[in-house]
């Protein structure tokens, strides 16, 4: 799993491109508090290779928390820039840091 950003000069945003591989998964979308947790907001697209892809505008300076949601099953991003505590779900969220 991949994390890459790229911060516009010309606005307060930064591209953030989610990729995960997963070869047998069917669907993987990212999830969390930039999409208010909705499961059906953001789909990313899978490629030829098995690995799928998609960019999300952020507004930079913030921190967001996220998981991926593969085949239905909650997956963390192992390079995230940190992880926090989610007593909802029991488990720890990814933070990405713009």
């Amino acid at each position: 799993m991949a994390i890459t950003k790229q911060f516009l000069k010309s606005k307060p945003v930064c591209k953030v491109t989610f990729t995960v591989p997963a070869e047998g998964a069917n669907e993987v979308k990212v999830v969390g508090n930039f999409n208010e947790w909705n499961t059906e907001a953001t789909a990313l697209k899978k490629l030829k290779n098995g690995t799928f892809k998609g960019t999300v505008n952020l507004e930079k300076d913030k921190s967001y928390e996220f998981r991926y949601l593969v085949d239905g099953q909650w997956k963390n991003e192992d390079q995230a820039d940190a992880f926090a505590w989610n007593d909802y779900a029991a488990d720890e969220n990814s933070v990405i840091n713009l």
